[in-house]
């Protein structure tokens, strides 16, 4: 299978050997994009990478990955600038490309809502600003503080460099207590051309297009330059509010634009209210249609269902608010030359073949690399070293070679051959199991790629987060034999000096840099539950995934106590294909919601692994891992309680119901056992409420269920 092949189309193996692929080219746009202000593809496309990730999760639960993009939003903070902690996450946004997914958008809300699903038909159409998303909270009417979205929870305090620009207010009249207001700086067209010429008589850098203009004049240390550069505001949302939004901003997200239009916050005159999915096309092809003549660039279009009590109920999945969509623009297509074919070796061992291309510009950002997936690929569309490709950054894979000019191809070129042993110094053979699109490198822990690329992950953004700490420095330390697994990250300031020159002795790095690294580290002793468990590398188990196995299980000491025990359970019973089959432990971990038999079954190979086990011990002693923070649930007898629901319920749906007992500390669970507390039953419910009164299990009517979730 090839990346450009239908989602619909892949099988297991082919879907795994993707979201490697995917999860790697996000994690380095991530970097450019939010840390360095360098991004290689704009938005659109980073978004469009995104979005074929999260279709394959969606076809394939058990295959999210320990580096899953899914649950992760913009990038880690800048060093130079304090961190500010968002009291309400700054979250992404889901993404439609044509119209049958913003179709299909349209259509969720109504599944979700059931009844009250058209009344979410009306929706706000926005323009998509390309800029740098900001937050500014004002008390008692004043501004106290700016901050950039970073990654989602934790951005950089940005503020004087905020009050620079004349279209933040100072003060508001009539405000509230509390007011955080939302939206993004950027340059004009206009403003961004000025500049560029400035910067080039002054021999200074040029900018590469205005959101990175914007991105670079707002994260100056010196506020003063920040002050010179022409950045304008465009506000469109709102985070921590001192009391009901309905009651501060309006009813509605319409009602809401208005009220910070009225305060002085200058809101986008194109936006426009839509009253179905036929009019919000048409707002979309109107946009289309001024974006050329705009002085500031966009993107495409972001809809939000207008009513802020139903925005309350559909809330949010993951990354992204469930009354929201982002419809992007279509981007472009190149001609260029394709220059080498190279593997790449990931945390898995599998083997990626990456095209090095003649540096294209391709709607105005610079491409000089695409992956070519796997073998199959290659093949396929018979890719080789010096043909004339076209190359696109669009759709499902961006960037991604589209097809081969033939009637260019030099008449000395020869077929690409896939290698039979690993690029590493061991030379492990390759192994490609039946079946399987994706070939691996068989000297696992041996293969110093795969090591190199565990460090990686380990203090990824997701995970450890250390700054200072990039994939250069893993690398030489792990040449210099200094760094080998995680676990020796902890004793690398003790080690300093021992067997090797001192860290501030080497080249680049100085006395302030290595203390600064020394102090990160040690800044990390101190980790929540399921960062630790995302940063081990298991696969398939992403964010997403590590945050239920922590609200689970609760404790590091629970969770290791019950994944032993699984494994035991499992490598007793290897051949049993149900979890019941198995044993209790094992059972209980393939009941959590979105956990399935896949899923365990890594966790459960990651426990067999005894080097797995030996790092592990050693990062519980050397850490102080923190319980699982489990939702806030006020007094509600649901907290900490088991739950599933079966059959049709009729004052909600099904998956609004999961969501409300989530946010109040329940687990849903997909199947009922005597670990269930109770059982929620709506019409033509079937076989689980039969087995519930088996178990003796509490079996509540919908009524009674909301009765509870009101207490």
């Amino acid at each position: 299978m090839s990346e450009t092949a239908a989602v619909e189309n892949l099988d297991q193996a082919a879907a795994e050997a993707e979201l490697e692929r995917l999860a790697g080219l996000i994690r380095h746009h991530d970097q450019l994009y939010h840390q360095k202000a360098a991004p290689e593809i704009s938005d659109g496309d980073y978004d469009a990478l995104v979005r074929r990730n999260q279709a394959i999760e969606a076809r394939f639960p058990d295959l999210v990955r320990a580096d899953s993009p899914s649950t992760r939003v913009g990038g880690p903070v800048a060093p130079g600038f304090a961190k500010v902690r968002h009291a309400v996450p700054m979250l992404s946004l889901g993404n439609a490309f044509g119209a049958e997914d913003l179709r299909e958008f349209f259509a969720r809300l109504e599944r979700f809502l059931g009844k009250d699903g058209a009344a979410a038909q009306e929706v706000v159409a926005e323009p998509k600003i390309d800029g740098l998303s900001v937050s500014l909270r004002y008390e008692q009417g004043r501004f106290q503080r700016g901050a950039t979205r970073g990654d989602g929870s934790e951005g950089e305090d940005i503020t004087a460099n905020l009050l620079s620009l004349d279209q933040v207010p100072a003060q508001l009249e009539g405000a509230q207590e509390l007011l955080e207001v939302r939206g993004e700086v950027y340059m004009t067209k206009t403003a961004f051309k000025a500049l560029n010429e400035r910067q080039a008589e002054a021999g200074q850098k040029v900018f590469a297009n205005p959101r990175n203009a914007a991105a670079g004049s707002l994260r100056q240390l010196d506020p003063k330059i920040t002050a010179a550069r022409p950045l304008r505001l465009f506000v469109y949302a709102w985070g921590a509010l001192s009391g009901p939004a309905e009651e501060i901003l309006g009813a509605t997200q319409w009602d809401a634009l208005s009220r910070l239009a009225a305060w002085g916050f200058p809101t986008n005159e194109r936006s426009r209210l839509c009253g179905g999915v036929e009019e919000a096309l048409a707002a979309y092809e109107s946009l289309a249609a001024e974006r050329a003549a705009l002085d500031y660039d966009i993107d495409g279009v972001v809809y939000k269902v207008n009513r802020l009590d139903l925005q309350a109920r559909l809330g949010f999945v993951s990354r992204a608010p469930r009354w929201a969509i982002a419809h992007k623009f279509p981007a472009e297509q190149a001609e260029t030359t394709l220059e080498d074919i190279f593997i790449q070796v990931g945390r898995t061992g599998a083997l990626t073949p990456v095209a090095a291309l003649a540096p294209v510009t391709v709607g105005g950002v610079v491409v000089s690399r695409a992956t070519l997936h796997n073998e199959d690929e290659i093949i396929r569309k018979d890719i080789r070293v010096g043909d004339q490709v076209v190359v696109q950054r669009a759709g499902d894979v961006i960037p991604q070679v589209v097809r081969v000019i033939e009637a260019q191809r030099p008449a000395d070129s020869q077929p690409f051959v896939f290698p039979k042993t690993c690029p590493c110094d061991l030379e492990s053979p390759v192994l490609r199991d039946a079946g399987e699109a994706v070939a691996r490198c068989s000297g696992e822990l041996a293969c110093p790629f795969q090591q190199v690329e565990k460090l990686r992950h380990f203090v990824s953004r997701g995970a450890f987060d250390i700054e200072g700490l990039g994939e250069k420095h893993i690398k030489a330390f792990f040449d210099k034999g200094l760094l080998r697994s995680a676990d020796q990250l902890f004793t690398l300031q003790a080690r300093d000096g021992q067997d090797l020159p001192p860290l501030k002795e080497w080249e680049g790095w100085g006395e302030r840099s290595a203390q600064n690294l020394f102090a990160a580290i040690e800044a990390r002793r101190a980790i929540a539950l399921e960062r630790f468990i995302y940063a081990l590398g298991i696969r398939q188990v992403g964010e997403a995934t590590a945050k239920l196995l922590a609200r689970r299980y609760g404790s590091l000491k629970a969770w290791h106590a019950a994944i032993t025990a699984a494994t035991e359970e499992r490598t007793a019973a290897p051949e049993a294909t149900k979890p019941a089959e198995v044993g209790e432990a094992f059972a209980t971990l393939c009941d959590i919601d979105q956990i399935g038999l896949s899923v365990a079954d890594e966790l459960c190979r990651f426990f067999r692994e005894p080097h797995n086990l030996a790092v592990l011990e050693a990062l519980e002693g050397a850490l102080e891992i923190a319980d699982a923070e489990v939702p806030k649930s006020g007094s509600s007898p649901l907290a900490g309680k088991t739950l599933v629901f079966t059959g049709t319920l009729e004052q909600m749906t099904r998956s609004e119901a999961k969501a409300r007992a989530e946010s109040l500390g329940a687990k849903v669970a997909g199947s009922v056992s005597k670990r269930t507390d109770f059982v929620v039953v709506g019409a033509d419910a079937g076989s689980k409420a039969a087995k519930a009164e088996a178990l003796g299990v509490t079996v509540l009517s919908e009524a009674e269920w909301l009765d509870l979730a009101s207490s």
